[in-house]
């Protein structure tokens, strides 16, 4: 492993990336890269580039093979965002049950549209969500990856209201 790999990323993704090269056949480093991804994430609260790209050497991939799943999947972040990420289901469901007006008070409440995050760093809100599969609680949203169902605006303004 190369020093370059060693320094830039931490022993917690190291770890995390090792464990889940566990879980495939040695030719298959790239099932990796979901794994390490979140690690970083987690880490740092969204993907550096230079993160991404030491994860690329430890999986012995392309960078671009990384940064194709880091930028596919909705649940990751390529530039920093606020601390607590909201994300508010609009699907039919929840659309049905007032989604989008659980969308419009958060957005008048923090005073951000979707895409955006709070001029404290406190608060991201996410670009609108397809479905998080909770249809039978609509309307509903999800603050650092937590579900919370049957959303009113009293309960809304308890629950971000309560995140440090």
């Amino acid at each position: 492993m190369s020093k370059t790999i060693e320094k830039t990323l931490s022993d917690h993704v190291h770890q995390e990336v090792n464990d889940w090269l566990q879980r495939f056949p040695a030719e298959q480093k790239r099932s990796a890269v979901l794994g390490g991804l979140h690690a970083i994430q987690h880490e740092y609260g969204y993907l550096p580039v230079e993160q991404m790209d030491a994860l690329a050497e430890k999986l012995e991939i392309p960078a671009i093979s990384v940064y194709e799943v880091a930028s596919f999947y909705s649940m990751f972040e390529l530039e920093p965002v606020g601390k607590h990420t909201i994300a508010v289901c609009t699907n039919l469901s929840c659309m049905l049950r007032g989604g989008e007006q659980v969308l419009n008070y958060i957005e008048n409440k923090l005073d951000i549209k979707c895409g955006q995050s709070t001029a404290d760093g406190k608060y991201y809100l996410k670009n609108e969500e397809e479905c998080l599969a909770a249809c039978c609680g609509a309307p509903m949203m999800q603050v650092n990856h937590v579900y919370y169902e049957n959303l009113t605006e009293d309960k809304i303004d308890e629950i971000l209201d309560g995140l440090e």
